[in-house]
């Protein structure tokens, strides 16, 4: 199989559900003939023109908007947003509009769309392009959220997500663009399924739960650790709303330890809802205190790389807490 980029993934993906469904079109700023910042959808306005491949003002309350408005009469919008850390002006769109839309019309209407969303630090982007969101929208019913973290589940999930009933919050760890490659297979479709977390590597020793780019660390990290008999167990959680409980407490009850990794302030990020979970019903399989490793609680990514470097966790911060853990 060959290998591509992360980003190639999701360029796949939306290419392939244009190309299966006329209902599917992109509207975001810059998406058509620039091909977005990141060049995500290059190439896509050119085959499918400019009544799928949609530029739109600067106004992410408006193209969040016009996303439901459209799903809502049987389109299938793919909305991108430039930065998920300029997602907040459409935050009311997304949660008192779109995650409720199926509830309070007891299912008589639903908003079948995709929200696409660059996130996470490393990149030097600083305060107003390094923001992790998930946190926010986790916390809302009716609303999906997935973080991909290798080009395979890129291309799988986004596709799902397309395919999806409801809204879907696809947030793309962006400094693993073009830094993640993977194999994906040419000849056959590659589908996702939302909701189901993934053991990337076994282990017997403890249990490493992470997603997007932190997933790619923390593989580096059990590596690592390997060399000094350390066997850790990584689950990539990848949809983050539905969790898979099922996989996490699984994976808990083997290992009897848990180390939750994610680059989003510490002070109520997502690894704790995580742990809420494994405190409620893994206690008696843990044999150490959940330990989460997470973003120092400071407004923001600094612009300095050396403060950059400090706020990020990354593969040695993830095995020095390996270690700690596992001699507890």
């Amino acid at each position: 199989m060959p290998e591509i980029t992360l980003i190639e993934g999701i360029r796949q993906a939306m290419d392939e559900e244009l190309a299966r469904d006329e209902r599917v079109f992109i509207v975001g700023e810059d998406v058509g003939r620039r091909g977005g910042v990141f060049r995500a959808t290059q190439g896509l306005y050119e085959k499918y023109g400019p009544e799928r491949v949609i530029d739109s003002p600067l106004a992410e309350l408006s193209i969040v908007g016009v996303g439901i408005g459209a799903a809502l009469y049987g389109m299938r919008p793919i909305c991108e947003i430039q930065f998920a850390d300029f997602i907040h002006p459409a935050f009311n769109q997304i949660v008192n509009e779109a995650a409720k839309m199926c509830y309070r019309s007891n299912g008589e209407w639903t908003a079948p769309m995709v929200i696409r969303a660059p996130y996470g630090g490393g990149i030097g982007g600083g305060l107003y392009h390094s923001q992790s969101v998930e946190a926010f929208f986790a916390h809302v019913p009716g609303l999906k959220v997935v973080v991909p973290s290798n080009p395979y589940d890129a291309k799988g999930l986004l596709k799902a997500a397309v395919r999806d009933p409801n809204p879907v919050l696809y947030l793309e760890p962006k400094k693993g663009y073009r830094l993640i490659r993977g194999a994906v297979p040419e000849d056959e479709e590659v589908l996702v399924p939302i909701g189901k977390a993934r053991v990337s590597r076994e282990g017997r020793d403890l249990s490493l739960f992470a997603y997007g780019m932190m997933h790619h660390y923390s593989l580096q990290a059990a590596q690592q650790v390997a060399a000094e008999g350390i066997e850790v167990e990584v689950v990539d959680l990848r949809t983050l709303n539905p969790l898979d409980r099922e996989t996490v407490l699984g994976s808990v009850r083997k290992t009897g330890k848990a180390l939750i990794v994610y680059e989003d302030n510490l002070t109520g990020g997502y690894g704790a809802e995580i742990a809420a979970l494994l405190a409620e019903q893994a206690f008696t399989d843990l044999d150490a205190p959940v330990r989460r490793l997470a973003g120092p609680d400071v407004p923001a990514v600094p612009y300095s790389r050396p403060l950059q470097d400090w706020f990020m966790p990354n593969a040695e911060k993830i095995a020095a807490a390996i270690r700690e853990l596992d001699a507890y």
